[in-house]
């Protein structure tokens, strides 16, 4: 009673708080090493600390900075056992003079970090509560040698700041940006820039270097966040690279790590993945392929899959999010994918012209198609280095599926569009092609716009280098749809090539170049530049979240030399480098989806539209409902910065806006310059441009046919009599991915190339082989039918949808090239008996018997 009039008196009053922290977790379980420890410091004396700061009384010892409080120590630590959120209580001495607090201090005395949620003080005089969003990883405070401080929730630019404490903002800035030197270590906060120079591993071998990205006009990219890792021993200007069992523990500041949750999430989904790796390498061991034998083979990951017990109870009893991820309540199988809608109602869905027309708009990259404005199509290569790179599809080729109109009218009414990756993909397919483990063609592609609003394609295009050098030009060929034979067959792996380009530009460009490597260098400049209590920090820093990690994730495992995209998408150990020539070309105010859309020539401006953009077609997924998230982000928006800058003098005036944007700006275009200061608030474009590459790909990608990443073989030089044979492959021509190079069996017998093909039996076998998906020079070039003849083979395929029965475990593929004998290929063939040619079996295209 006593000590409270003495309070009264002198304006002493206890200011009572709540703290929501969560404890250090794995996979969210307790530490329970590091929460023992914890509970015999907190015995000695050892607490977390909270200090607050006073915004309106000095501290003449201090600077004249904002008064620093009296230490108030956590309540009840020793109790905490759940995992998870929790809730503590705090009391702090507050006087009349102190004022409201505008900012706290939180020193760890303990020996393990903890997560701090927010702080709330509770009935404060004059202003009631006063809340501090934290959201924090905080280390010991001998991890440290600096203060942490959190500022109250409230948004002051740097001139509203108050100011006593301008000083505690200026140097929690000077903290995040740190020195530049030495190796960072997790409990650091550091947001500082590298060169993309750690993908390669030049002191495992000279095969596994790679160019340093980044601060070059022949490589510019964006540039990563600071790791400080020393140098390889081979090469000083490559960073040397973690251990792969110590993946995960790659530097990015911890506040943008993974939450425990999200990493439970991205682990339980790469051991799924991973049984795609797994289970083909454990089959391997009986069967020399590791890819997929049949088209029915691939759609075995959307059915059955490893089924694993339904232990609701232990996954309601364990707090292991990772666990109840894979112990799932709706059936799904580890080894199982969700099945992709465009297979779900039919099988051979994926093979028709509409649907490959249909992912151009709205499949997992919408973003490359574009009006055809000239006809034939032009580069933009440079035809001093390239030679003429113009297309060769003719007037010819196309205008029976224009609905009667000329070029020059199709042309005029914008009915002609084109996806095109000629121009992406030539400067690099010499080398590409060069590779083992790949063929591929650039290509482009004409679709013809429907009255019904749909598209349907017209020809393709497949070109490779000159066989003389890429200085004299292309070498191309054009496909054009075909119902049914060869040709259908021809235009089917067109379509493939197409698809495996879209593919690898899907993942390499719009996927990780445009939404994750051009953000990275905004996350930095963010956090360096911009106080958490800065407007425009708040308006950002939703959309950042986990892209640091994510992306440092990658550089480890996924786009590094030999990572998962070298192995997985065709331009192999030149994808990270081919992409980086790409980026030569990227404009920031190009970014935005109203100018993409121009750009490209798939909208026009039009005022009566709520968006001032008219679609060229109306049926555009990507287009229409990106127009409206945009219109509505960019109205947020507008109106959110008008509160803040009323005028542009107010943006001028914003020293932190304005070192944050030339910051950006010059690490953006990878090569460090000079930009222009001011910055006109706008909505970020990558975060809604993330969507369409990324969250549809796991169903639709998942189907090797739609979304094939890479091909084995290219499209064979000879053709049947009337086939113009003018696209040459390069090295060894070969047929897809389920045709990929195997041992020949022992007892195959092959037809020399001089044997007659072209008689009528041997006709009937092409198109019969052409149905089941042989490879096109398996067709044209030499035969095997097995050592009894030709009516005779040792494995008997049944009526449709039976299992194979077979005597043998060979299965008909693609040999490797014969030494000494280039163009020369053995093929072992097995043939269902109804489709051997002969007398005494009716014709394929009456029917199966």
């Amino acid at each position: 009673m006593l000590g409270r009039v003495v309070d009264a008196l002198t304006g002493n009053q206890k200011i009572k708080g709540c703290v929501v922290l969560m404890k250090k977790e794995v996979l969210g379980l307790n530490d329970f090493k590091a929460s023992a420890i914890d509970k015999v410091e907190e015995f000695f004396g050892n607490r977390v600390e909270l200090h607050l700061v006073s915004a309106v009384q000095p501290d003449p010892v201090n600077n004249d900075r904002g008064k620093i409080g009296t230490p108030a120590n956590l309540e009840n630590w020793a109790h905490l056992n759940q995992a998870g959120e929790s809730t503590l209580d705090v009391q702090f001495e507050w006087d009349d003079h102190f004022g409201a607090p505008g900012a706290i201090i939180v020193k760890n005395n303990h020996s393990s970090e903890f997560f701090l949620k927010s702080i709330t003080l509770n009935d404060v005089p004059h202003v009631s509560h006063v809340h501090f969003d934290c959201n924090s990883w905080i280390y010991p405070v001998n991890k440290y040698k600096y203060d942490r401080i959190f500022f109250n929730n409230q948004t002051y630019l740097p001139s509203e700041m108050p100011l006593l404490l301008r000083p505690y903002r200026d140097q929690e800035l000077v903290n995040l940006r740190g020195t530049g030197k030495g190796e960072l270590k997790e409990w650091d906060r550091v947001y500082d820039y590298a060169l993309y120079n750690d993908l390669g591993d030049p002191d495992k071998s000279p095969e596994d270097a790679r160019p340093v990205l980044g601060n070059s006009a022949e490589f510019p990219y964006p540039r990563r966040g600071r790791t400080g890792r020393p140098p390889t021993k081979t090469d000083p200007n490559t960073e040397s690279r973690l251990p792969p069992l110590v993946s995960l523990n790659i530097y990015v500041p911890r506040d943008e790590r993974f939450g425990h949750l999200k990493m439970s999430d991205f682990l339980a989904w790469a051991i799924k993945s991973l049984t795609q790796f797994v289970q083909p390498g454990l089959k391997s061991v009986l069967d020399p392929t590791d890819e997929y034998e049949t088209f029915e083979d691939t759609y075995k990951i959307y059915e059955g899959g490893i089924k694993l017990p339904k232990l609701n109870e232990l996954s309601d009893i364990v707090p292991v999010e990772i666990v109840k991820e894979l112990l799932r309540t709706d059936g799904a199988g580890l080894y199982k994918f969700p099945t992709p809608e465009v297979i779900h109602d039919s099988k051979e869905a994926w093979r028709t012209d509409e649907e490959f027309a249909r992912e151009m708009l709205a499949g997992v990259n919408p973003v490359i198609i574009s009006l055809l404005k000239d006809f034939p199509p032009k580069s933009m290569l440079d035809p001093a280095e390239y030679g003429n790179q113009n297309s060769s599809i003719s007037a010819q080729h196309i205008e029976k599926g224009l609905d009667g109109l000329s070029v020059r009218e199709a042309l005029a009414q914008n009915k002609l569009f084109i996806l095109d990756h000629h121009d992406t993909l030539m400067p690099y397919l010499s080398r590409i092609n060069s590779t083992k483990e790949t063929k591929t063609y650039a290509t482009r592609t004409l679709l013809f716009l429907n009255p019904d609003g749909t598209l349907r394609p017209l020809a393709i295009e497949l070109s490779l280098p000159h066989p003389d050098g890429q200085r004299h030009g292309a070498v191309s060929k054009v496909f054009t749809p075909a119902k049914s034979g060869i040709e259908n067959a021809l235009w089917q792996l067109a379509k493939a090539y197409v698809t495996v380009n879209d593919s690898g530009v899907h993942q390499l460009i719009s996927h990780f170049l445009k939404t994750h490597a051009v953000i990275e260098p905004f996350v930095i400049a963010t956090n360096r530049q911009l106080s958490a209590v800065h407007p425009v920090h708040k308006l950002l820093s939703p959309h950042y979240r986990d892209t640091m990690n994510i992306n440092a994730l990658a550089r480890q495992i996924l786009i590094n030399a030999g990572g998962i995209l070298e192995r997985t998408v065709f331009p192999g150990r030149y994808a990270m480098e081919m992409s980086a020539v790409v980026y030569r070309s990227w404009v920031f105010t190009e970014q935005g989806l109203p100018a993409d859309l121009l750009k490209r020539g798939m909208a026009v401006k039009d005022s009566t539209q709520s968006s001032k953009l008219r679609l060229l077609i109306e049926d555009y997924p990507y287009a229409v409902d990106g127009l409206e998230i945009w219109s509505a982000i960019e109205e947020w928006v507008a109106e959110y910065c008008a509160i803040y800058y009323p005028s542009d003098d107010v943006v001028k005036a914003d020293v932190e806006l304005q070192h944050g944007g030339r910051r950006c700006a010059s690490w953006a275009t990878g090569t460090r310059r000079t930009s222009h200061g001011g910055r006109r608030c706008g909505p970020c474009p990558t975060s809604p441009r993330h969507a369409p590459p990324s969250f549809g790909s796991p169903p639709p990608s998942t189907l090797p046919r739609t979304s094939g990443s890479t091909l084995m073989r290219g499209i064979s030089r000879t053709g049947p009599p009337g086939v113009d044979d003018s696209c040459q492959s390069p090295a060894r021509p070969s047929g897809p991915s389920s045709s990929r190079t195997r041992p020949a069996p022992s007892w195959a017998r092959s037809v020399g190339s001089s044997s007659p093909c072209w008689d009528r039996d041997h006709r009937d076998l092409v198109e019969a082989l052409l149905r089941r998906g042989l490879p096109w020079e398996a067709c044209v070039e030499r035969v095997d039918r097995g050592p009894e003849g030709d009516r005779c083979v040792p494995t008997i395929w049944g009526e449709a949808g039976e299992h194979r029965r077979a005597d043998h475990e060979e299965e008909w593929g693609c040999w490797a090239q014969e030494p000494g004998r280039p163009g020369q290929y053995s093929i072992h063939v097995v043939v269902p008996e109804h489709e051997q040619p002969g007398p005494g079996n009716r014709d394929h295209r009456e029917g199966h018997p």
